[in-house]
């Protein structure tokens, strides 16, 4: 199964309501790089009294933009679940402005891609949070082959009988 583009992955993301409650947006996405919106609202303040971003809504935010990250770098489009998942608060979130994140996967193996990636308001420059995360890759054995393998198989044994 190849992968979606973006407005279908961003479709996708609308089916996921923890996502849709906080508003994510996908802005960007290419070859094992994306970048996602947290639009500032107030329901999403911790405390009444500072107007800062609940740390939980940057945590969902970037674990988001890791994994969509993992997806646009694997040739198909395979189910992931996060393994770990480490964020680093550098400063608080400018009450009032909304918060994007963006992310590269920098390394994958056949079952768990490595990924990195930071929240900021203007540039990634200047982070509010940073994260690593390593995510499983929920690939079919090798030893079972998709079904055309199967046929390029039995094709290239018939050549070689020939």
């Amino acid at each position: 199964m190849a992968l979606p583009d973006k407005d279908t992955l961003a479709s996708m993301m609308g089916l996921v309501p923890q996502l849709s409650a906080l508003g994510i947006e996908l802005c960007e996405m290419d070859k094992a790089h994306a970048k996602m919106r947290l639009p500032w609202a107030d329901r999403l303040v911790a405390y009444a009294d500072s107007g800062v971003m609940a740390g939980g809504a940057v945590f969902t935010l970037l674990d988001s933009v890791l994994g969509t990250a993992v997806f646009s770098a694997l040739p198909s489009l395979v189910p992931v679940a996060t393994l770990d998942l480490r964020v680093d608060y550098l400063k608080p979130a400018t009450p009032g402005r909304d918060l994007y994140a963006s992310a590269h996967c920098y390394k994958l193996t056949r079952q768990v891609a490595f990924v990195r990636g930071v929240a900021f308001h203007d540039s990634e420059d200047s982070p509010i949070a940073h994260a690593t995360a390593s995510f499983i890759l929920n690939r079919p054995p090798s030893h079972v082959a998709s079904s055309e393998q199967q046929a390029d198989e039995k094709d290239s044994t018939k050549k070689d009988q020939a």
